[in-house]
Order: structure tokens, then sequence, then C-alpha cells
């Protein structure tokens, strides 16, 4: 909710992602795009300590009934400072939600309080903070007939935006499938906002809106920049892990359909590890991503929120993950971001596709102009 939009069980299911990165505009081909990215912040920078000495346990066995115990590179600061307090008051005034704080997001402090590199990063939930569905490894809460949407909510979630002064956003909510379009056209309708107040890149991470495809192309004709839709998990594991109406291959039609209805859009999903998956599995998810055209993609480690939620089965080494962004880059995706702490919405990920959109623009603009 692998978003820095970031939750506890790595969905940020809704939410608006800001941060005031600073991006490199220059025409530049994609290699060098990634040795300006190499430049910026990189999953190492967020991690402490080193972990190729860790003696402990971090893989339950079949029937075992015990909790692992977090390893050393999973534990997070405190949140604290200055931006933190700041950016908890603004959301309050203006009624927004944060999954950040509903899906009990272990980087909380880094994100709010901007971390080393002083990027501050929130993820507001549109639509509230109740959601229809209850898969089992998020802790947002949930209800058959949440309250009615916020119609000032467009409105305040871009004042706030257009407040702080931002390069890339990204907006997430919870399922509505209580309403007729899932909500398609309240998120629509703050992302014109967004682009009609400032000059702002937007990604919307968005629900599968039960496989309707109007309700899709009313996101993707919206006039946002990525379309994120998570697949969250192997297919085999989709039935224990997500709400039943959460379906794999459901969500593998509406990634498709995106790139059907706008070509131009970047597609974008993410994968939990530690849940007991294969590396076959996951493997296979990957090319099934591919296949549907999806061309960013992260993976994460799964963090238990509560004791009710599903336990980890595996803690995932930070070596594992960075094996599976070669992966990632061997099978063509543009972008792929590995880690233990990577959510679905990852900072140096929107340093990258903001480079790849600034020069998709400029091409844009230059075939016009001749």
């Amino acid at each position: 909710m692998l978003r820095s939009s970031r939750v506890s069980g790595l969905k940020c299911p809704a939410g608006l992602n800001f941060h005031t990165a600073n991006p490199c505009c220059s025409k530049s081909t994609k290699e060098e795009f990634s040795k300006k990215l190499a430049n910026g912040p990189v999953l190492e920078d967020f991690l402490s300590g080193e972990t190729t000495d860790y003696k402990g346990v971090l893989k339950l066995e079949k029937g075992e009934e015990t909790r692992l115990r977090l390893p050393p590179w999973l534990k997070t600061q405190i949140p604290v400072g200055e931006n933190y307090s700041r950016i908890k008051s603004q959301l309050r005034d203006l009624k927004l939600s944060t999954v950040c704080e509903e899906a009990r997001c272990p980087n909380i402090g880094e994100c709010w309080g901007g971390g080393t590199h002083g990027t501050a990063t929130a993820t507001i939930m549109l639509m509230g903070d109740t959601c229809t569905r209850g898969c089992r490894f998020c802790s947002v809460k949930t209800a058959r007939a949440p309250p009615p949407l916020d119609p000032d909510e467009p409105k305040n979630t871009a004042t706030a935006i257009a407040d702080w002064g931002l390069d890339y956003v990204v907006l997430t909510s919870v399922d509505r499938d209580d309403l007729p379009d899932g909500g398609a056209s309240h998120i629509a309708a703050t992302v014109k906002e967004l682009k009609k107040r400032i000059d702002i890149l937007v990604e919307c991470l968005v629900p599968d809106f039960q496989g309707n495809l109007d309700s899709v192309k009313t996101i993707a004709e919206s006039g946002l920049d990525v379309y994120a839709h998570n697949i969250e998990t192997v297919e085999r594991l989709t039935p224990f892990v997500r709400d039943r109406r959460a379906r794999y291959r459901q969500s593998l039609l509406v990634l498709g359909e995106v790139k059907k209805l706008n070509p131009d859009l970047i597609t974008k999903s993410s994968i939990m590890l530690g849940l007991g998956e294969t590396d076959d599995e996951v493997m296979q998810t990957m090319k099934d991503l591919r296949e549907a055209g999806v061309e960013a993609v992260t993976l994460g480690q799964y963090m238990q929120p509560t004791k009710r939620h599903l336990k980890v089965i595996e803690y995932v080494t930070p070596e594992k993950f960075k094996a599976w962004e070669r992966v990632g880059q061997e099978l063509g995706f543009l972008y792929t971001a590995s880690g233990p702490l990577v959510r679905s919405s990852y900072k140096a990920g929107e340093y990258f596709l903001t480079n790849v959109l600034k020069e998709k623009r400029d091409e844009k603009n230059s075939k016009e102009r001749t």
C-alpha cells in the first residue's frame, strides 16, 4: 500500500506520495539516466549495518507456529523531527488520511522526517481510510459500506500538493467496491485538479475495479503519467493473501488494458516476498507482468502489521533482493526496484521515472514544433 509510498504489507492501496526530489531534465539516453540515478539515493542508503554475518533464523519450516525475529536490516528509527510534525499537522488540517499511519508503515519516520537526503514523503489515501476489502496482509480497516466520499477531497489534495511544491506525486486509494465505478471518477478528478493547478508528474496506484474496464479507462485517460496496480503476490498464494475479489489474472487483465487504452503511459506493479512463494513462482510472476506490458516493477519484504495478519514465512536477504533486481533488468523492465524496505513507490525509482517521463515530454514537444 512494494509506497517512498510504503506500507507494512507492501501495498499502499491508496495515497499520495509527495517528495521534493530534484531530477535532471537533460535529453540523455536511458543508460545515462541510469548513471544519474546511481549518483542519487540507492537502497543501501536506507539500510543500516552489514547483513552477511547475520546468523538468525530467516525462514519458517512447514507447520512451524513460531514467529520469526526481525533481522537487523529491517529495523527502523522512531518517527521524529520537524518535517514529521509539520506534515502530520498539515494533513490533519486538510482532513486527509495517510496510508503511512493506517497501514502501520515501518518507514514512516524516514519518509515523513525526510531521512538523510531531506526528501519528505507521505502517502495520502484517497476516498477515506476504510476499505471494502479484507486482504490478509493489510491493516487498513475494512467495512462493507464505508462513509460516503468527501467531494472536497480532490481540491484539498491538490491544494496540499501545490503548496508543497513537488515534482512527482503518487496518488493511491482504498478499494471502494460499494461505488458503481469503484471510485475511478473521484481519483480522476484529483488528477485533473493537480494538472490544472501545477506542472507535475502524477502516478496513480489504483485498485483493480473488479475488472471494470470502463473504470480503468477513466483513470487511463485522466491525464496521469504512470498507471500502477499491484499484483501483490504469486498466483498460487493470491487466494490466501488477497481478498477473494482480487484475482491474479484480473490484475494482469487490467494492466494489459491500460497499455491498449494509452500506449504512452508507463505501467507499474509490485510484488511482496516472504509469504511462502518459490523462486520459480516469483520468476513466473515477473514474466507475466512483462507480457502484460508492465514497464516498472518493485519487489519488497512483506512485514506482518499485527498478530491478526499473515505471518512472515521468510525474511529475504538484501543479497537475494539484489539478484531479483538483476532478473528484472534481464527481463526488460524499464526500471526494477528490489530490496527489503522497497515499497510500490520508491524514491530512487521515482527519480528515474521522472527522467524518463521528462525525456518523453521533450521528444513529444520537439515533434510538435517540427
